[in-house]
């Protein structure tokens, strides 16, 4: 199993460039089960969750193919991915697909709207807490969608097709606005769907359903509106730039020191993580190619946040600030509200030096002079880099293990950061 190793105390000076979200991209891909024509995705980032949806739907019957590079040849950028779904062959998602990685239980949108059913997993646990499927069977159902759960398989029919409601959702979801979006694009009348998330990702799916004739308004804001249509076709859009990566490496600048061109980073967003990182004593300047990060030596200030859904801090890069927030001049207060069991990195940091104490959801973090390298060991995939960004300013070698979790959300991380200076290796078993 393959590990990191970081030896610490080099400032960070370069260009990182940015990849394409991974958020945005896996519910993209999903999108392209509503149509029979070519779906095209450009600034596709090559990792291990977008492998692995790949294999899922062509479980399904999608053929794929990729533009512009041989698949082994290896480089930091993203790719153009061509997916085709001409012929569903198979509307189930078994468990052994579905159990790893939660993702992938979006296909039951998609598959219900256009086949009139699906059978689709229960997704399991999850190592940062349950993420139930309700609000995507309750919003279904709000579809005319006829739902039964049977060995551990959710069954969904609509042989006349889903048709248009309004449904509010109790609480604001990301992966069912996704899910609801798609299957509400292919139903019958109007669909109106209230207290909807607003993330970034969720406008992204909008544009590409609406470049492939779906009619939405909205997205972006609590209330989105969509007026069904009888066939989607094919379509050419990009992903958006990762926002969390941008976050997470304006954060391993701040922590490290330097001066770093984060290229192809839009700050529009995450306006509120910048602005959370300027207040650590770092300098955040929008460019026309990017976001510039730097930091001199004057030190780390402590900064409270709580997260929350976009526009929000958001809670994947939460483990990340509290990396930075370990080196703080001064006492801080992360407050997790989004999921539960997202704190399992305390332990980790703790490992390296790191003073944090845990009260409910809350994580008071009393910044020490300097971490100390050790052996941590990786427990998901947020959690994982905010311990290579402690590794960065930690005196010796710190060594992450279960490095599998890192693949799944950072593409070619450590030759980003070695590009900057940074003494980060990957070490192959």
């Amino acid at each position: 199993m393959d590990r990191i190793r970081i030896v610490g105390g080099n400032e960070l000076n370069g260009t990182i460039p940015i990849s394409g979200a991974k958020n945005a991209a896996l519910p993209l891909m999903i999108a392209s089960l509503l149509t029979n024509e070519t779906l095209s995705l450009e600034n596709v980032p090559h990792l291990a969750d977008v492998e692995q949806l790949t294999r899922i739907l062509g479980n399904h019957g999608v053929d794929y193919s990729v533009n512009g590079r041989r698949e082994e040849q290896a480089s930091i950028y993203a790719r153009t991915v061509n997916f085709t779904a001409g012929n569903i062959v198979d509307t189930t998602a078994p468990y052994e697909l579905v159990s790893k990685m939660r993702a992938s239980f979006w296909v039951i949108g998609p598959l219900l709207a256009r086949m009139g059913e699906a059978r689709v997993s229960l997704p399991g646990g999850c190592a940062i807490g349950t993420r139930p499927v309700d609000l995507f069977i309750d919003g279904l159902k709000a579809l005319g969608a006829e739902i039964e759960i049977e060995q551990g398989y959710v069954l969904a029919r609509a042989p006349k097709g889903l048709v248009g409601n309004r449904y509010v959702f109790p609480k604001v979801s990301v992966g069912a606005t996704h899910v609801l979006m798609m299957a509400a694009s292919l139903a019958k009348g109007e669909t109106v769907l209230e207290n909807a998330a607003r993330e970034p990702e969720v406008v992204n799916l909008a544009d590409c359903l609406n470049a492939m004739g779906a009619k939405i308004s909205g997205a972006g804001t609590p209330r989105i509106v969509i007026e069904g249509v009888a066939s989607l076709s094919g379509a050419t859009h990009r992903v958006i730039p990762d926002r969390i990566e941008t976050g997470t490496y304006a954060m391993a600048v701040a922590m490290a020191g330097g001066d770093v061109l984060l290229e192809g980073a839009r700050p529009d967003l995450l306006e509120t993580a910048l602005e959370v990182i300027s207040r650590t004593g770092a300098e955040i300047t929008p460019v026309n190619s990017g976001i510039r990060v730097r930091r001199n030596g004057s030190g780390i200030l402590p900064v409270d946040v709580v997260t929350e859904p976009f526009p929000g801090f958001p809670t994947d890069l939460q483990a990340q600030f509290m990396g930075l927030m370990t080196m703080a001049k001064g006492q801080s207060k992360i407050t997790e509200t989004i999921f539960e069991n997202r704190f399992m990195h305390v332990q980790e940091l703790a490992r390296l030096g790191a003073r944090i104490t845990l009260s409910g959801q809350t994580a008071i973090v009393d910044g020490v002079s300097q971490l100390k390298g050790a052996p941590v060991m990786a427990t998901d995939l947020r959690a994982s880099v905010s311990l290579v960004i402690a590794g960065l300013a930690a005196e010796g070698e710190t060594i992450v293990n279960r490095v599998y979790h890192l693949d799944r959300g950072f593409e070619r991380l450590e030759e980003k950061l070695s590009g900057c200076g940074a003494t980060v290796e990957r070490l192959s078993s």
